[in-house]
């Protein structure tokens, strides 16, 4: 080739350079081209190996003082202690560094399950293939609403216009053309026969042959230029940073006053030093950051698995307080499997297996369907619109092969299907005749019509027109979608909008997609939670309301609206009415977003679902958006936070219900990391103010910090999910984790983990030993927090939410239970030798909380402090 751009050849050049034919590239050339070029994926900015992220776990402020104190410990002598700090150290950075490998592995199997797709011509046949797996040669087959996965050259365009605002900043869709640009040195915006990778098709069709993949393509020159894989906390990590840096200052103030008393009381240097150091790191909870993040990992992971894919984690957290979930009916409420039930042709009703292919209204109708029409039925696969597919179902039912019939009328012109339009026209040749047949909603077609076919074609009357729109009232009224088809012979291929008119009408074809069986119950549970369901629909409206009633969305008809009235409605009129409005009619994707901004404007939290490139903006206005993993285009994928891999209602249900206990785990686990900390420095502050012993060795604040925090608190945060919460209203926004009655329970429940080791403290001053009573008070304090992670499980009674509902809370207490009583019968952690009665003692006080705790939430409620 004698051109040094693709843009400046030929179709033809391009396809020899690129060594690939019409029919794709042959599985055997894939793998060839594989070995050669690669992946199509861009390289991310380097990975830390394990071992990064094992010494990053030193670099936290306490850890680095801890290691000090360690330091100073050897050079004074106590060796002892400057190993067991270290041992702490050490641990606390595997567990960490275990917690961050988990988080990581949790998030990229996200990754790979969100991954986008790209059809591409391979053998002769379209197929559908991960976007990393595009090679150069592949030929794209693009669609409205699909995301463009690599760099190419169009060879084929229908309409094709691409926004490639990524990478021009141009916010304005570009046409696209197969045809070869002389010019020389053309900047990115003005190479019209040229794809680029990070754009979309906003319009029409086309195919691409692949010039550039991965880091060759202009984005991926781009990302060698800058690494922009920086992660980001959720808003709730945010919070809990800011507090823990408070909570920090104020423990440490403390340990700074108790560390300035036991110097004014004789106290040795370094045990006050040692004493006040270990007190920081037991009460500081500096496993709060690293648990949400397990916590929010393990749970998105779960969510994964009941088929929605959360994309943005701050989604999690957000989930909890959606009140609103506007959602589409079409494969969301419905099972999204349109089959053609009734027919109006020739001025008569039909059933779809009464028509007989000898009729030639019959016949035309259903031929002009398939024709007009973009979808395909492969072997057992289906590719294309639910509406459009059973118009193919239709034909096969009678014998009638698409391919057949699309290959002796080969489509030569067409204006692509438009949500503002509701219509659809393509172009054949029949014979020495071009055809144009539109399809689309009766609305549109019906003062588009002239003629209508019968036994012949003739003028239409208005009674006739009146017949066909009672048809249409009844279909509705039934329930069912209707779409008219429609024909006239044009002269030229090359047709515009302004073809569309003095239409031939053929019939109506109704088709129903039936509600899915659980979509009433999930409507009925998100009532039942406080959330508003909202349809939203491009259906006539009294189908709309037919199926909103059957599903418990709508009880008055006054509750529904078309697209044309709110064209009449302000924005303060519709937020004004928002309210009152349950189903949404007939309505363009231009009203979605002020759907939207009508409810937020309102408070609330609004859940949207999409699928279509014109519903981007809605997506990413609500809180949620949600796109649909079957049939949306990547552009929703992208825009969304979350993803429903299998389209259904239901699941967008199960998933705030999921967000909800997600969020209420993270919340007992800081309430048991909290609560427990608290408990220790009271213990302190009491022995402090009445001037009597220290109540722990500094060794056995590190072991308490080592042995009742993280595995605790994670078990909690795995609490299985709790359906009652979907009986609560949902949880304001901006409502702050740390409310009074939250700090107001903290404070409870440590005061009484606090009280039962000053008792066993006091217990083992009384013999006169203070080796006794502080290992007593340590024992007291471990196991009361252990036990107290029973507690932490729920707002309610473990009675009530099963005892043993949460194998993983008693692996952490078992666990913990086991390596304390070890550490006393052998007296490791300088502890003194206990009698059975005082080993008695320890048990019975540490069982104290839990059953106070316990018997206040069965009898008196979670809500009193």
């Amino acid at each position: 080739m004698k051109v040094t751009e693709f843009y400046q050849a030929s179709v033809q050049e391009v396809m020899k350079k690129l060594d690939v034919t019409q029919y794709g590239l042959s599985d055997y050339e894939v793998r060839g081209r594989l070995k050669k070029y690669g992946y199509n994926e861009l390289k991310e900015g380097k990975q830390k190996n394990i071992f990064q992220v094992f010494f990053e776990q030193f670099q936290d402020f306490l850890v680095l003082i801890l290691i000090i104190a360690a330091i100073v410990s050897i050079f004074l002598g106590d060796t002892d202690s400057s190993v067991v700090i270290l041992i702490v150290i050490i641990l606390n950075a595997l567990l960490g560094t275990v917690q961050h490998v988990r988080a990581e592995k949790s998030l990229n199997s996200l990754k790979e399950l969100a991954a986008p797709v790209s059809k591409v011509k391979r053998n002769g046949e379209i197929i559908e293939i991960p976007s990393r797996n595009v090679i150069v040669g592949d030929l794209l087959i693009l669609e409205a609403g699909d995301s463009i996965s690599a760099d190419g050259r169009v060879v084929e365009s229908h309409s094709l216009q691409i926004n490639e605002s990524s990478l021009t900043g141009e916010s304005l869709a570009v046409d696209k053309v197969a045809n070869p640009i002389v010019e020389t040195e053309l900047a990115l915006g003005d190479r019209k026969n040229m794809v680029y990778s990070g754009s979309f098709v906003t319009n029409g069709r086309g195919a691409v042959a692949v010039t550039s993949i991965g880091m060759n393509t202009e984005i991926g020159k781009i990302a060698k230029l800058i690494d922009n894989a920086k992660e980001k906390k959720t808003p709730l990590q945010v919070n809990l940073d800011k507090f823990g840096k408070r909570l920090a200052i104020g423990i440490i103030l403390i340990c700074i006053v108790i560390f300035a008393l036991d110097i004014i009381r004789g106290r040795e240097l370094i045990d006050s030093f040692m004493f006040a150091v270990s007190l920081a790191v037991a009460a500081i909870p500096e496993a709060l950051s690293s648990i949400v993040t397990i916590v929010l990992a393990v749970g998105t992971q779960n969510m994964a698995k009941e088929n929605a894919i959360i994309r943005k984690l701050p989604a999690v957290e957000s989930l909890g307080s959606v009140s609103i979930i506007c959602t589409d009916k079409t494969g969301t409420l419905t099972q999204n499997n349109m089959t053609v039930q009734e027919v109006y042709t020739g001025e008569q009703f039909f059933s779809s297996n009464e028509l007989e292919l000898s009729n030639p209204n019959h016949k035309k109708l259903i031929d002009f369907a398939i024709l007009c029409n973009d979808s395909m039925m492969l072997r057992d696969k289906t590719i294309g619109d639910p509406t459009e597919l059973a118009l193919v179902k239709l034909g096969h039912e009678y014998e009638l092969s698409e391919q057949l019939i699309r290959g002796l009328h080969p489509r030569v012109g067409e204006i692509p299907f438009d949500s503002t339009r509701k219509l659809m026209s393509t172009v054949h040749r029949m014979g020495n005749r071009n055809v144009m047949i539109t399809k689309g909603a009766v609305d549109e077609l019906i003062p588009r019509i002239s003629r209508i076919e019968s036994s012949s074609s003739s003028i239409i009357t208005s009674k006739q027109i009146e017949q066909i729109n009672q048809a249409n009232t009844a279909f509705s009224n039934a329930g069912l979608r209707v779409i008219a088809v429609t024909y006239k012979e044009v002269f030229s291929s090359n047709i515009s909008e302004k073809d569309e008119q003095g239409l031939t009408f053929i019939g109506l074809i109704a088709m129903m997609d039936p509600p899915r069986d659980e979509s009433a119950q999930a409507v009925a549970d998100c009532i039942e939670a406080g959330i508003k369901p909202v349809m939203i629909t491009g259906d006539h409206k009294i189908t709309a309301i037919a199926i909103a009633k059957q599903l418990g969305i709508l009880k008055n008809p006054d509750e529904a609206i078309e697209g044309k009235e709110i064209e009449k409605l302000s924005d303060r009129e519709l937020k004004n009415k928002v309210e009152n409005l349950s189903v949404y009619a007939r309505v363009s994707p231009e009203h979605k977003i002020r759907i939207v901004k009508a409810w937020q404007e309102k408070g609330h939290v609004v859940a949207m679902t999409g699928d279509g490139v014109n519903d981007a903006p809605a997506l990413k206005q609500a809180e949620i958006g949600v796109a649909m993993g079957k049939t949306g285009t990547e552009v929703a994928k992208d825009a969304s936070a979350m993803i429903l891999t299998d389209d259904n209602f239901l699941t967008i249900v199960k998933s705030i219900s999921n967000g909800r206990s997600i969020y209420a785990n993270i919340k007992n686990a800081i309430k048991f990391l909290l609560s427990g900390n608290a408990g220790a420095i009271f213990v302190v502050l009491y022995a402090t103010l009445f001037a009597l012993p220290a109540p722990f060795l500094p060794i056995h604040l590190l072991f308490i910090n080592l042995l009742t925090d993280s595995l605790p608190a994670i078990a909690i945060g795995l609490e299985p999910h709790n359906k009652k919460l979907m009986k609560e209203k949902p949880r304001h926004m901006n409502e702050s984790l740390l409310n009074k009655k939250f700090v107001t329970q903290v404070g409870f429940e440590g005061l009484i983990i606090a009280a039962v080791t000053v008792i066993a403290f006091q217990v083992g001053l009384s013999t006169g030993d203070t080796a006794v009573a502080t290992t007593m008070a340590f024992a007291t304090l471990c196991l009361s927090r252990l036990l107290h992670g029973f507690n932490c499980r729920s707002e309610e009674s473990i009675l009530k939410i099963g005892i043993f509902s949460n194998l993983a809370v008693w692996i952490a207490f078992l666990l913990g239970f086991t390596i304390l009583n070890f550490v006393l019968i052998n007296g490791l952690f300088e502890v003194a030798n206990l009698t059975n009665s005082q080993y008695l003692m320890i048990y019975g006080l540490s069982l104290v909380p839990l059953v106070i705790i316990q018997v206040r939430k069965l009898f008196f409620g979670s809500s009193k402090a």
